[in-house]
């Protein structure tokens, strides 16, 4: 009978649980790059937007250098998520099971791997939506943990695309929809890439969809296209909710929150007050290092499970590993403005 808490049945497990699907890190980094090193490194193109040089056609053409590329090299942090099972646990009911207990000894323990495996990856997941999410917003990365010394990865995006709305959209004379087209011209103009997304947390969609300055919109492409282009419903459920679209960009609303491991409080993984204009043209990644445990076979692994045992006392253990690291190809791609 195989064992049911080897690594090779642990990873048949793990492949089978589908972890909670997350918004902004499925849509703006859904690519995947796995590295059998400790660093990661991607390539970024030169894009100026260069015309043929004008020449005499009497004397030779002249040398074009061809458009080149800088490689960045970047050290993924290293996660570790350890759970204990102590031989106490199987003999009390679980959670759901009937009251007086049911099941065996055996497959409780089973059931409570089989569980936290689960909640792993989720965390797991979780922790990187949350790495997404900064990375739209700031164009950087804060990695800190416990006996982890903090490391400020920076991706090289304009200062400019970090800004505070000349005048609010709380103020009735504000053009919110004509700052959403310079926006999008500076991304344009930086990455010849269109802006197709804005993001907005709660706050910012109860203004923005009451403004004046919207409505009136709405109400033009109406005469137009006959059907509302854009929704007036209220954000219940995590995630991003797409909302409609007004002046060919999708709007889109983020509600979601983490629990920081740093101090234990709640927090929400959009900052307030915010809007960033993107798109899946940014070509964000998901990138997994080495992960370094001799029985992953030092392999680049999204992540790695095993449990052991330990004779005595009789104490099991479950650990997943991970090394990642999320990171766009195109940091210009994203804009974040401060519009309340």
């Amino acid at each position: 009978m195989a064992d049911l808490f080897s690594t090779d049945v642990l990873t048949r497990i793990v492949a089978s649980l589908l972890g909670n699907p997350q918004w902004m890190l499925d849509r703006y980094f859904g690519a995947v790059q796995t590295e059998t090193s400790e660093e990661i490194h991607f390539d970024v193109m030169d894009g100026r937007r260069r015309i043929t040089p004008f020449v005499s056609p009497l004397v030779e053409g002249q040398i074009v250098a061809s458009l080149g590329f800088k490689t960045a090299t970047l050290k993924p942090p290293y996660a570790k998520d350890k759970r204990v099972f102590d031989m106490n646990r199987p003999l009390k009911r679980i959670a759901g099971e009937q009251i007086g207990g049911t099941m065996a000894p055996g497959d409780r323990l089973r059931a409570m791997i089989a569980r936290d495996l689960q909640d792993q990856l989720d965390m797991l997941r979780r922790r990187l939506e949350v790495m997404a999410a900064e990375v739209m917003v700031t164009g950087k990365l804060t990695i800190t943990g416990d006996k982890y010394p903090t490391v400020n990865l920076d991706f090289g995006r304009a200062a400019g695309n970090t800004i505070v709305a000349t005048k609010l959209w709380s103020d009735p004379s504000a053009m919110p929809l004509d700052d959403l087209q310079d926006w999008a011209q500076i991304v344009l103009q930086a990455t010849g890439v269109q802006v197709t997304d804005v993001v907005m947390g709660v706050d910012v969609w109860k203004i923005f969809r009451n403004h004046a300055n919207v409505k009136d919109r709405l109400a033009l492409q109406r005469v137009y296209q006959q059907f509302p282009t854009m929704t007036q419903n209220a954000q219940i459920q995590e995630g991003g909710v797409f909302q409609g679209n007004v002046d060919s960009f999708n709007i889109f609303v983020y509600a979601g929150w983490y629990v920081d491991p740093a101090d234990g409080v709640e927090k929400p993984i959009f900052p307030a007050q915010t809007c960033v204009l993107t798109t899946p043209g940014i070509e964000g990644a998901q990138a997994y290092g080495a992960i370094r445990d001799e029985q992953a076979g030092l392999q680049a692994l999204p992540y790695f499970s095993k449990s052991w045992l330990e004779e005595d006392p009789s104490v099991r253990f479950l650990l997943l590993q991970s090394a990642p690291l999320v990171f766009p190809y195109r940091p210009n791609a994203s804009f974040k403005a401060k519009v309340l």
